[in-house]
C-alpha cells in the first residue's frame, strides 16, 4: 500500500472537503478490516468510495471481483494506476456517484448477492444507507466505516437519544454489530472524531414483515419528524389526509398509547403501527 501522502504529492492533489475525503494511511488497519470482513474467494464486492485503494487492493487479492465506486475523477485516475502497478485485473472501476449506481443490476449480472465495503463520508452516509436498504435483496452484508456518532445511531435501541429513523429502518431488515473502532489519527487528513466499522447483515427472512415497506418508511419518518411531540401529534405529518381522531384510532388498533413518543417504540411496535396504517388505508379503498 503506497501511502496517501506520497500518492497525493506525486499527483499534485489534495483531499477534497466536498467529497468528505479522509484516506486511511495505516496498512495494518486496512488489513485488520479486511480480515474481520471474513471474505471468501468467490465473493463479489461492491466498494463505496474506493479512494486510493487502501481496501481495494488487499480485498481484490482475496475475492473474485471488486466493483470499486469512486466519484472523484482525479482520485479514480490515481487508483487505476495503482491497480495496474499491483497487477490487479479483477477490479471494475466505476467512476461515478454511488447514489447513481444500480446496485440490484450488478447483483443480477453476477447472479449472486453482493458484499458491500466502504468508508462512508458523513454528508451522504444516511442516503447511502437508504439506498442499501432499498437494494437489500441484492446484498448479503455490508461492512462499512462511519463517523462514530453515525455508527451509534445505527446500533441504538429504544429510549436512547441516538435511536431514530435509521435505527428502526436498518434493524427491521438487518442485524447490526460493531466490528472495530478506528482512531482519527489513522486518516489523512485527520477527522475531528474517531470512526467505527459496522457490519450490517441483511436478514434472509424477516420474521414479522410489514405489509407495505414504503408506508413503513413513511410512518417512521413522520414519527421522528418532530421528536418532542407525542405520536398522536407527530403522525399527522404522515401525509394521508388523516384527522387527529383517525390517528388515535390507528394507534389504538396497534395497541400503542397515543401519548408515547417515537423513541420509545421498539422495531416490532413500529411494524404493528405501520400495518395498522396499512389496514386503515386499505379500508378507505374497499
Amino acid at each position: 500500500m503506497t501511502s496517501p501522502k506520497t500518492l497525493l504529492s506525486a499527483w499534485n492533489l489534495r483531499p477534497k472537503k466536498q467529497f468528505g475525503q479522509n484516506f486511511l494511511h495505516d496498512p495494518s488497519t486496512a488489513k485488520m478490516i479486511v480480515n474481520r470482513s471474513l471474505l471468501a474467494a468467490d465473493d463479489i464486492i461492491l466498494e463505496i468510495g474506493a479512494g486510493l485503494g487502501a481496501l481495494t487492493i488487499p480485498v481484490a487479492q482475496i475475492v473474485k471481483y471488486v466493483y470499486a465506486v469512486e466519484k472523484d475523477d482525479e482520485i479514480a485516475s490515481v487508483l487505476k494506476t495503482e491497480l495496474s502497478n499491483h497487477a490487479i485485473d479483477n477490479v471494475i472501476l466505476l467512476n461515478k456517484d454511488i447514489l447513481n449506481v444500480d446496485i440490484a443490476k450488478i447483483g443480477d449480472q453476477e447472479g449472486c448477492k453482493l458484499i458491500v465495503l466502504g468508508n462512508l463520508p458523513y454528508n451522504i452516509s444516511s442516503q447511502v444507507l437508504i439506498a442499501l436498504i432499498n437494494a437489500k435483496r441484492s446484498i448479503n452484508r455490508a461492512v462499512l466505516m462511519f463517523q462514530k456518532e453515525v455508527a451509534r445511531r445505527l446500533c441504538a435501541g429504544p429510549g436512547s437519544k441516538d435511536y431514530g429513523r435509521l435505527s428502526v429502518m436498518l434493524q427491521y431488515c438487518a442485524d447490526v454489530k460493531k466490528v472495530a473502532t478506528i482512531g482519527a489519527h489513522q486518516f489523512l487528513p485527520k477527522p475531528k472524531i474517531a470512526s467505527e466499522v459496522i457490519e450490517i447483515k441483511f436478514k434472509e427472512i424477516i420474521d414479522e414483515p410489514v405489509a407495505d415497506e414504503e408506508l413503513f418508511s413513511m410512518v417512521i419518518k413522520a414519527a421522528f419528524s418532530t421528536r418532542r411531540k407525542i405520536l398522536k401529534n407527530a403522525l399527522i405529518n404522515i401525509g394521508m389526509n388523516m384527522n387527529p381522531k383517525d390517528i388515535v384510532n390507528v394507534l389504538t388498533t396497534a395497541a400503542i398509547d397515543p401519548s408515547r413518543r417515537a423513541e420509545s417504540l421498539s422495531v416490532p411496535e413500529f411494524v404493528l403501527l405501520a400495518n395498522a396504517f396499512y389496514t386503515f388505508k386499505y379500508s378507505l379503498h374497499r
